[in-house]
């Protein structure tokens, strides 16, 4: 779990690091698609989740927003979605509500787990 923090935290130092690079005004399309990006690591490449964390693609514009909101303002119960969240302007976080609800919904399963045979085929 705190490994996956870390792992978390990184990607997202990296991907703030480029989104200050970028800095459009108005914000651009690429921006936009660099933020969502960084979402796909816990809610799936262009928000199609595959694990236990909500899937964004196709989500409600309205509940996105109210969602995202509630997290930057802390009227949400912290995760480590609050820390995200405030990291973005009430801007972004408009264009990226509009962006995943015109992603396409993917109903996405987990692979089968499977035992791997060792070096000597046991």
């Amino acid at each position: 779990m705190i490994k996956a923090f870390f792992l978390l935290a990184s990607l997202l130092a990296s991907v703030q690091a480029v989104a200050d690079e970028v800095k459009p005004n108005p914000i651009s399309h690429t921006h936009i698609k660099v933020l969502a990006a960084s979402c796909a690591a816990c809610h799936g490449t262009n928000g199609n989740s595959v694990g236990i964390t909500p899937t964004l693609a196709g989500l409600d514009q309205g509940y996105f927003l109210s969602q995202m909101l509630a997290f930057k303002q802390g009227e949400r119960k912290p995760t480590v979605m609050h820390h995200h969240a405030k990291g973005l302007t009430v801007e972004e976080i408009h264009l990226l509500a509009a962006y995943f609800a015109s992603q396409p919904r993917v109903t996405q399963t987990v692979p089968k787990s499977e035992r791997l045979k060792d070096n000597h085929g046991q």
